[in-house]
């Protein structure tokens, strides 16, 4: 299971960097599967697989998407102007998210989970100004549209632990930012929602001992590391490939990948 995780963390990394993901997309679908499929189905980790597997992604994203916004900044790509009118919005969101997912049946969340990443797709395809080759010149936000459009990101990464990815990139893509900017955008709008959402999951699930020693919440500790370690590589690796891709590549590329997600999703149960 921990090999599997490694290779799962590495592949986190690089989707971290390269396109925004903070691992969660990677990572919920797979903890879940290797969840249900060590676990008895009755058991406390098989009862709860959903909900650890959101959990431990949004921590996971503290570190990778740290790491990646690092990484983007000394490569000049974040526009932080257009980043800290967000943070503060996104992170409120994410208080609510969080609280959220923990209140519902680990099914409500796999089917939300399920139909946000349909809708996403169905609209970068269907509309125009997702796949086009982007000016790069990014229109700004008002106040209002930052702060409700900060508040949704963050409760929607939260409740389904994917990070900002799945909202920021579309967002900015449609604003006139290149996919360069749109993923490096991501990494930093993704930590505010991490932070907030993983100390909701604790203190929200804290009373839950069912689980054992190795748990914060649902937050399972040892799968965080073996992630943790095996992103931090994949991180390294795709670090070389920032700003290398051609854009209509890279955008055609995100979306191939929310398919995989999506088809992953639906099938195991």
């Amino acid at each position: 299971m921990y090999s599997v995780l490694f290779l799962c963390g590495g592949v986190a990394g690089v989707t971290t960097v390269l396109f925004g993901f903070g691992g969660g997309f990677v990572v919920v679908p797979l903890m879940y599967t290797l969840l249900i499929s060590v676990h008895e189905s009755d058991s406390a980790a098989g009862l709860a697989a959903m909900h650890i597997a959101v959990a431990t992604s949004t921590a996971l994203m503290i570190f990778a998407a740290s790491l990646s916004t690092w990484r983007h900044h000394r490569r000049r790509t974040v526009q932080w102007h257009l980043v800290r009118p967000l943070v503060g919005y996104i992170a409120i969101g994410a208080v609510l998210g969080a609280a959220a997912a923990v209140s519902l049946n680990g099914d409500w969340v796999r089917w939300v989970f399920i139909g946000y990443l349909g809708l996403t797709i169905a609209d970068a395809i269907l509309r125009p100004g997702f796949l086009h080759q982007a000016s790069g010149d990014v229109r700004p936000m008002g106040r209002l549209l930052t702060a409700m459009t900060g508040t949704l990101i963050g409760t929607i990464a939260a409740l389904l632990g994917v990070g900002g990815s799945v909202m920021t990139v579309p967002l900015m893509r449609r604003r006139g930012a290149n996919m360069t900017a749109a993923t490096a955008m991501a990494s930093p709008l993704s930590l505010p929602m991490a932070v907030s959402g993983t100390v909701t999951y604790v203190l929200l699930s804290a009373s839950n001992t069912a689980l054992g020693a190795w748990y914060a919440g649902y937050v399972d500790l040892r799968a965080l590391l073996t992630l943790a370690v095996g992103s931090w590589l994949g991180i390294r690796l795709a670090s070389l490939w920032i700003g290398r891709i051609p854009d209509r590549i890279h955008a055609g590329g995100y979306l191939v990948l929310l398919m995989v997600v999506l088809a992953v999703m639906v099938v195991i149960h």
